[in-house]
């Protein structure tokens, strides 16, 4: 098991300049290539969740020790994080001493305490603590619990808001807790990234029925512990997220979810946990619910149309948006799903510039070109999206490991809209380099090894007019077998 203590496992690497080479690779930016759906065949699926007594789900030493540790941004700019853990006896301590210096806390915080029960299944006492007030760009080191089952770990705060301000996330769909999931993982950690989006369904709890959902919630959380107690997790809720299930009396959706991952979602002025959105070095990052009302005049359409004017691509060039379901999609399994979604909000993707969408829900991946279809007409107008250098890339990545296994069926031939496809488990990084400009990976799992599969420079679309200048340039590596959008 991989556990992070050296901070420095975050901080990327710092290469040398080579600014003829990415000034020559830049301008092949309007380059489009021939959709390609990858021949290789996983052979290691369906996979199976992690039997109850794998290491990955192993309960702390201690009486009462915290477990689950878990953090996620916790207010509009990146100067506060929310922690979150749980004491499986009693409630114990609410409290979060941190600091500057490891072991030396010069500080406290008071957190609250709450737990649930679905069907018979009873929580343990889940903490939630804000810290507000922190500097920029500074390690800070935490402890949660008490005497000697007391636990220390560390995160590091984003850099200041700024255009030019480079950073690094992965981004993870469709985890699980599967040993696929656990190679994802392993392999976000290894690629430097310093926050993670992930775009929904977390533990699929609900393949289980009864006590064991509870139970495969608390496994999940201790599974993905070693990484979220020191990143921080800016998700939103899936499909499998909604636990919706009568008959065994439990009605209220997304209430396991929503116990035990909260989001800053007040900061930006949203009315709900479930949609939100927060700034983070040099992008603004919206979160949408795909399983919440999202037309006209429902709550969550007015939030967006009103969290769109508030984009200053001045101060944060960089516009992402993340949801579970995708818009564009050429895999026969949810095919078509996130249509209605589309025609609610795409127009305001393209009149905004979003740079990027990424999505889930469908067990594979892939990239778009840049296409839209907002001149869709059921009565008789164009029927199919189009190229649209004002739309943003749309990006599928359910692919981290979940037990449903992948969805290999994509729909032949390979429609115009779709540049790379392959059914496999993975995980993508997105580098920003500069206001003008970023890196894309996605990397596949292949049977436990991390092999680097498709990658892309991407183009902020606010800034792509702009001529890149030699000062922008910060720790770019050229890769001379990226595409460029």
């Amino acid at each position: 098991m991989i556990i992070l203590k050296d901070k420095k496992i975050f901080m990327g690497s710092i290469v040398p300049r080579f600014p003829l080479i990415v000034f020559i690779l830049f301008n092949f930016l309007d380059n489009i290539h021939a959709g390609v759906t990858s021949s290789f065949i996983r052979s290691e699926w369906p996979s199976d969740d992690m039997p109850l007594d794998n290491d990955a789900f192993a309960v702390p030493n201690g009486y009462n020790a915290p477990e689950q540790v878990h953090i996620t941004q916790g207010d509009y700019n990146g100067k506060a994080i929310i922690i979150t853990w749980v004491t499986p006896d009693e409630p114990g301590s609410n409290q979060v001493k941190y600091g500057k210096e490891e072991k030396n806390y010069d500080f406290t915080a008071e957190g609250t305490v709450k737990s649930y029960t679905f069907y018979n299944y009873t929580s343990g006492f889940i903490h939630e603590c804000l810290i507000d007030d922190l500097e920029y760009d500074s390690t800070y080191y935490y402890e949660v619990g008490e005497g000697e089952s007391a636990r220390s770990f560390w995160f590091q705060t984003p850099p200041k808001i700024g255009p030019n301000v480079p950073y690094k996330f992965g981004i993870i769909g469709d985890l699980g807790q599967t040993y696929n999931s656990r190679s994802t993982l392993n392999h976000y950690v290894e690629s430097g990234a310093q926050a993670v989006l992930h775009v929904g369904d977390l533990s699929y709890a609900d393949k289980y029925e009864y006590d064991d959902m509870g139970v495969r919630w608390d496994t999940y959380g201790r599974f993905a512990e070693r990484i979220q107690a020191y990143n921080p997790w800016i998700s939103t809720a899936g499909n499998h997220e909604i636990e919706y299930m009568p008959y065994m009396d439990e009605v209220v959706p997304f209430k396991q979810y929503l116990y035990r991952y909260p989001t800053p979602y007040a900061a930006s002025e949203s009315s709900s946990p479930l949609w939100y959105a927060v700034r983070r070095a040099s992008a603004h990052i919206i979160v949408l619910s795909s399983y919440s009302p999202f037309v006209k005049y429902t709550p969550q359409y007015k939030w967006l149309k009103a969290e769109f004017k508030k984009v200053n691509r001045w101060k944060t060039p960089w516009l992402i948006v993340i949801m579970h379901v995708p818009i564009y999609s050429s895999n026969s399994a949810h095919y078509m799903e996130g249509e209605s979604m589309r025609a609610a909000f795409e127009s305001w993707f393209v009149k905004y510039k979003v740079d990027v969408v990424f999505a889930g829900h469908v067990h594979a991946y892939e990239r778009s070109h840049r296409i839209s279809n907002i001149e869709y007409d059921v009565t008789g107008g164009v029927s199919y999206p189009v190229p649209d250098k004002s739309a943003p890339i749309y990006i599928t990545v359910g692919d981290g490991g979940n037990q449903e296994g992948l969805a290999s069926s994509f729909n032949d031939p390979q429609p115009d809209y779709s540049a790379f496809r392959e059914a496999s488990y993975g995980h993508s990084t997105l580098e920003l380099i500069n206001k003008t400009h970023a890196f894309y990976h996605w990397n596949r799992n292949d049977d436990g090894k991390k092999v680097a599969t498709d990658s892309f420079v991407l183009r902020n679309q606010y800034w792509k007019k702009r001529k890149l200048e030699e000062n922008d340039l910060h720790a770019i590596t050229p890769t001379p077998e990226l595409d460029a959008y």
